[in-house]
């Protein structure tokens, strides 16, 4: 087999979803919908935090957060996706497609670590009640979201610096709708044992450890609900988490799920369409989630629409 020809890679060619045209103002017009429910969503949460102050709490401070980065995380696919499709291109620029690598990659790690930031404090709230104020104070809440943020672009920007120093091949073809940091990686000529070692610690370090963190947050939350005298008292501390829960569910079961099946499935244009569902369908979900199983925040929402209807 003769080794393909060497080049300082220009621009990538997204394959994305479909190559079939018939298929593509369906995709163009489902995805448009998806991206404008998720952005909505999210905003309309943020904006509800932001205006109530029953609402300026940890929780939802933190909620505001992860509902910010579902916006961000879905905006650094989606729109691209959508204007590839109308302008009947497929072309990124290799500046273009590390970018989106970072942005996605931050994102990504960002809501994966706000999850767990989420999980703590509900482990706060129901098994130490009486010192949820002084644990969670404005400080050590900020302390939890500087580090997160610092710790996504910290592990994104190492991943992007490790790609500068590939040489890629002729044939730069993604199998996907975004830049995806292992199908870039398969694209290389040069040795990337190095990127590839990185990967694997990087998603064990940043991914196995947050999730083994919720798990345990969630036993020692089980455990102190389990010992509660009374029936209110039960539903009440499972009421104040269970939105949370639906939406690591979500998220991790989505997630782990795509990377599941493309391993096992080997197949780049499956795990392509595999991979909406986190990327997409997760974000747009999220909102729902926490509108419709929390009464503040349905009320916060309410107060919200108010002050649109009558605003001048």
């Amino acid at each position: 087999m003769e080794p393909r020809n060497k080049t300082h890679a220009s621009e990538f060619t997204l394959l994305g979803l479909s190559e079939e045209e018939g298929l593509q103002p369906l995709l163009f017009g489902i995805f448009l919908f998806m991206y404008l429910v998720s952005f909505i969503g999210n905003l309309l949460i943020i904006l509800a935090i932001i205006t109530d102050s029953h609402l300026h709490t940890p929780m939802y401070f933190f909620l505001s957060n992860l509902s910010f980065a579902d916006i961000c995380f879905t905006t650094t696919t989606v729109p691209k996706m959508l204007l590839n499709i109308k302008t009947q291109s497929k072309v990124i620029t290799y500046e273009g497609c590390l970018s989106q690598m970072y942005f996605y990659m931050v994102f990504g790690q960002l809501d994966n670590f706000l999850l767990t930031v989420m999980a703590y404090d509900r482990f706060v709230a129901i098994c130490h009640p009486l010192h949820y104020t002084v644990i969670m104070n404005s400080k050590f809440c900020g302390l939890l979201i500087l580090v997160s943020w610092l710790l996504s672009i910290l592990d994104s920007l190492l991943h992007d610096l490790l790609i500068l120093r590939l040489s890629f091949c002729t044939e730069l073809v993604i199998p996907h709708f975004f830049c995806e940091l292992n199908q870039i990686i398969q694209l290389a000529c040069s040795n990337t044992f190095l990127n590839e070692l990185v990967l694997y610690f990087a998603n064990g370090l940043l991914g196995v450890i947050p999730l083994i963190g919720i798990i345990l947050s969630y036993c020692k939350i089980v455990s102190s609900i389990l010992r509660m005298s009374t029936a209110e008292g039960k539903y009440k501390a499972f009421s104040t988490c269970g939105s949370h829960l639906s939406v690591v569910l979500l998220f991790y079961g989505t997630f782990l799920g795509v990377y599941l099946s493309s391993a096992a499935t080997q197949n780049s244009r499956e795990s392509a369409i595999a991979s909406v569902m986190y990327t997409v369908i997760t974000p747009m979900l999220n909102p729902f989630i926490y509108s419709l199983r929390n009464k503040d925040m349905k009320q916060a929402l309410k107060k919200l629409s108010s002050l649109e209807k009558f605003s001048p």
